[in-house]
Parts: structure tokens; C-alpha cells; sequence
């Protein structure tokens, strides 16, 4: 079998009904039967049938994200057997950190519920923007979001995704003072994203600081596979070090290019994306398309991982 790692997707691949024809599988029903036990409602209802307007919630969507991925995850693994390393872009690495052991099931999904009422709550509603920058060197777009900054009125790349491809976080004015001026530097498209908080800048501080207080109330353990964190796009496994990178990461930028560069650099062959949708198969091919990709959200994609891998 080929050296393989998981990665896992983060908020933004939710849908009302995904995983609806994963639900007979044993492993992903007890899944989402423990989800249900730790978070106190029925997610899986909310998951399968919404409304969207329910499931598109932060402090919803986040766990019902960890859960659909943990659960695609353990039904790979009882086939694949553990991978070689694991990463998850943004949210998406704390279902990373439990396939890794690092993290409870229970725990990553009441920390995650937290993350997301933090995030929202450390910006008021409407004041905060992010924006997807296409066609532009990431050192360009970084020059542009300085020069749209007027001191804490400011905007930060956020999320390097591949190459070309960045998104900038910060004050909705910032960002709509940006939106020109990457078109005037040549950016191929801009694109403002439908979110409700600013994530991975520095106006998530109030959010960072929640978490930070909330993970020294949990269990953290060593992982038992590296994972490549966001915040150092470099394999970590000390606990001390993984509660560092979720703190830093909500403050930080997503850097998936370096991310999927290091995995490649250390004789990964193979990733596999455990969650809903296939955005992180279309980012990796973009970065690297000598690297193999798959994805598993059904038993389809499952069965074509598993080829994929052999």
C-alpha cells in the first residue's frame, strides 16, 4: 500500500443531506450517535435534513463538519489501516488531532462548538469580511493588505490555499478597500466570501483567548501520527506544541501550500481527504499534481480511495 496521509476540510464544505447514503454504515452511525450524546441534540438530524439556515450556524457547522470527517475517517482506516500522518485545513485540524489521539471524540466536538461562538461573538456581525484573491504571488497580496490597512482597521492574508489562490480577513472596510487594488495589481477575480467572522487574523484574539482557556480544561494528549499543523505547516505531536497551533491558529493564516510541500517532502504519496465535499482534492492537485488524491465521503469515493492507495 502506498504511504499515504488524511486530510480533513474545513468549514465552507457543509451541505443539508450530505452523508445521507453514508448513514446505513455501521461506523459512521455510531459516530454520529456519539456526537449526539456529546453535544446534547441530535446533529445527525440537523445534518441530513437542516434547515441550512440551522446547520450554516457556526457553533453547528463546526461539529457537524468534525463529526461527517471522524466519521469518514474511522470507516478509511478500518480498510486502510492509520495513516502515515494526518492535517486538517483549518477546523479541519482538530478532526486531524482525533484521528491522531490527541483530542476525545466528545471533547473536539464541545471545543469546536465553543470555537465557533467565539469567533462569532470576538467580532460584532457585519463589521468583519474575508475575500478570495485569484491569479496574484502571495508576497502581492500581502503588499496590497498593507497598503489597504489604516492602523486596526486592517486586512491580513489569511488562507494560502494553493498556488494563486488567497484569502484575506479582516475589517469589512479594509477588505472592500483591498477589493480594487488587487484588480489593479492584475488579480484574475475577487471574490467576497459568505462568512459570519473574520477567521485567521488577529481580530479573532478574544476568540484565541476562550480557547486557549477552554483547552487547559480538556484532555490533550501526545499524538500517536504526526500532524501537520496551520499555524507551522510542520509535523507536531507534543501536546504542548498542538495546544500552541490551535491557539495560534485562529490568529494566524491557513498554509496549505507549505502544508501539502512538507507532507510530499517527507515521502507522503498519497492524500486522502475524509469529509464532506472535495475542496482540499482540488487544492492539493493544484499544488502538486504528482501527488495522488482521493477522497472519502461514500461508498463509492471509498472504494476508489482504497484503489487509490493500493
Amino acid at each position: 500500500m502506498k504511504k499515504f496521509a488524511v486530510v480533513f476540510p474545513g468549514q465552507g464544505s457543509q451541505s443539508v443531506g450530505m452523508f445521507a447514503s453514508f448513514m446505513d454504515n455501521e461506523i459512521v452511525a455510531k459516530t454520529y450517535a456519539e456526537a449526539n450524546a456529546a453535544l446534547g441534540y441530535d446533529l445527525k438530524a440537523v445534518t441530513l435534513n437542516g434547515p441550512e439556515s440551522e446547520l450554516n450556524k457556526t457553533e453547528v457547522t463546526q461539529p457537524a463538519i468534525l463529526a461527517a470527517s471522524v466519521a469518514a475517517y474511522r470507516v478509511l482506516t478500518a480498510r486502510a489501516g492509520v495513516p502515515a500522518a494526518a492535517a486538517g485545513h483549518s477546523l479541519g485540524e482538530y478532526s486531524a488531532l482525533v484521528a491522531a489521539g490527541a483530542l476525545d471524540f466528545a471533547d473536539a466536538l464541545r471545543l469546536v462548538r465553543l470555537r465557533g461562538q467565539a469567533m462569532q461573538e470576538a467580532v460584532p456581525a457585519g463589521t468583519g469580511a474575508m475575500a478570495a484573491v485569484l491569479g496574484l504571488d502571495d508576497d502581492v497580496v500581502k503588499a496590497v493588505c498593507k497598503e489597504a490597512s489604516q492602523g486596526a482597521d486592517a486586512v491580513w492574508a489569511a488562507n494560502f490555499n494553493s498556488q494563486g489562490q488567497v484569502v484575506v480577513s479582516g475589517t469589512k472596510a479594509a477588505v472592500d478597500r483591498s477589493i480594487p487594488l488587487f484588480t489593479d495589481k492584475g488579480a484574475k477575480r475577487v471574490v467576497p466570501l459568505a462568512v459570519s467572522a473574520p477567521s485567521h487574523c488577529p481580530l479573532m484574539q478574544p476568540a484565541a483567548d476562550k480557547l486557549a482557556a477552554a483547552l487547559n480544561e480538556i484532555e490533550v494528549r501526545e499524538a500517536a501520527i504526526p500532524v501537520y499543523c496551520n499555524a507551522f505547516a510542520r509535523p507536531i505531536t507534543h501536546r504542548e506544541d498542538i495546544i500552541h497551533a490551535l491557539v495560534l491558529q485562529l490568529t494566524g493564516p491557513v498554509r496549505w501550500v507549505e502544508t501539502v510541500q512538507a507532507l510530499k517532502a517527507d515521502g507522503i504519496e498519497v492524500l486522502v481527504e475524509a469529509g464532506p465535499g472535495k475542496v482540499l482534492c482540488g487544492l492539493n492537485r493544484r499544488i502538486d499534481r504528482s501527488l495522488g488524491s482521493a477522497n472519502v465521503q461514500d461508498e463509492d469515493s471509498l472504494e476508489k480511495a482504497l484503489e487509490a492507495l493500493a
